[in-house]
């Protein structure tokens, strides 16, 4: 290794959901999109103007992809193997969330039916209280 590698080399590694490592996670991001899902799938069955409906379903599948990428963030850059051990179910109750709130079959993103919606929100419920119990230790 030359000098000026050696000089140059980061003597931290940092990871973080964004080029910076800010180090700020919380499920609640992942929740807020959900239950705005939730609440354009209640909005769009009180509602029979196909214009409103159209930007119903749109909007709706835009919230329901946020809600993937915020339930990955935590999946992928919060949760460590220590926690993976702690909590076995961690990988699949996250395997389960971002398939409940995507385009699958009754998936909140293809689905208008409110109980999809709050399917995601339970499973986010759940991944939440992992989250902060991992935050007390």
């Amino acid at each position: 290794m030359g000098l000026l590698t050696g000089v140059l080399r980061p003597r931290l590694e940092a990871t973080a959901h964004c080029d910076l490592p800010c180090g700020v996670y919380d499920p609640a991001q992942a929740r807020i999109e959900a239950e705005s899902v939730k609440a354009i799938q209640e909005k769009y069955q009180a509602n029979e103007d196909p214009a409103f409906r159209a930007r119903a379903i749109q909007i709706k599948e835009e919230r329901a992809d946020l809600v993937k990428h915020h339930l990955w963030v935590l999946w992928t850059d919060y949760f460590k193997p220590p926690h993976f051990e702690k909590y076995p179910q961690l990988h699949e109750l996250f395997n389960k969330a971002t398939k409940a709130a995507g385009g699958g079959e009754g998936g909140a993103k293809s689905s208008m039916d409110p109980q999809s919606g709050q399917q995601v929100l339970d499973y986010i419920a759940e991944i939440s209280d992992i989250f902060w119990e991992t935050k007390k230790g």
